[in-house]
């Protein structure tokens, strides 16, 4: 049985309480939040479980195999690094780090600590997605040709990240998962609208070895919610709606015929 604590009861903390919990080879036997209200809505659905404010009792816990990091982006390096060296395997909400150079520095702790540490790119896992994958992979679709992604909505505006770091991890780890590869060209493009230096609206273009390119349409100042991912082939098209739960296939394609 792994002994799991998890950091952060707040927006997604409950969900991951809740699965860590009820899963056969895992129990949470920590929950940390500095919000005496969500302490005692857990307390109230898991009373055997072990509560603070602060996260020192969790570190110093011989009996912890595994904290589960669900906490504001600024936090993860600080919290992840004393996770690592206190011998525990980690998993942390994405992204892993506001800084490339952080995230590099708790990755080579957790190797040297012979730790695993994981990022929650909970989309990679979807059953859509991992149908998607094999089609790809089978030459169902073709010759991929391009890809792009919508995800936008009036949501909640964030301060400690913009919309690029909160929104487009989850469709950059899905598009280098479909490619099977990092793209060698990045560039990204934001405007700041309702904080300075805070982008509220981000296009990403990506270009892959094979030839591959993309698009992430980000933006938490928008009229309706959308999350949807597209991907051209040469045979065949398909879209993943995250709204609706629908993966569909379209069998359009454009064909040259004597020029």
């Amino acid at each position: 049985m792994i002994r799991v604590a998890v950091i952060g009861a707040g927006q997604w903390g409950p969900n991951l309480i809740r699965n860590f919990h009820n899963h056969r080879t895992s129990e949470v036997v920590w929950v940390v939040d500095p919000d005496a209200g969500r302490l005692d809505q857990v307390r109230a659905r898991f009373p055997d479980v072990r509560l603070d404010a602060a996260a020192d009792s969790v570190m110093a816990d011989g009996r912890v195999d595994a904290v589960v990091i669900a906490t504001p982006t600024s936090t993860h390096h600080t919290l992840v690094k004393r996770a690592l060296e206190a011998g525990k395997h980690v998993l942390v909400e994405k992204p892993i780090t506001a800084d490339s150079s952080q995230a590099e520095e708790l990755c080579a702790l957790a190797a040297r600590m012979d730790r695993i540490l994981m990022v929650g790119h909970v989309l990679e896992y979807h059953p859509a997605i991992r149908q998607l994958e094999a089609l790809i992979r089978h030459g169902v679709l073709g010759k991929v040709h391009y890809m792009y992604s919508n995800r936008v909505s009036l949501g909640k505006v964030r301060r400690e990240e913009n919309i690029l770091w909160s929104f487009a991890p989850h469709d950059v780890a899905v598009m280098v998962r479909l490619m099977g590869s990092l793209p060698f060209q990045v560039a990204a493009y934001g405007g700041s609208y309702v904080q300075p230096n805070i982008a509220d609206v981000t296009v990403t273009h990506l270009l892959f070895d094979n030839g591959v390119r993309a698009h992430i349409h980000v933006s938490w100042l928008h009229p309706f919610k959308e999350q949807r991912l597209v991907v051209v082939g040469s045979r065949q098209m398909a879209s993943f709606d995250d709204v609706a739960k629908r993966l569909v296939l379209y069998d359009q394609r454009v064909e040259l015929q004597e020029g």
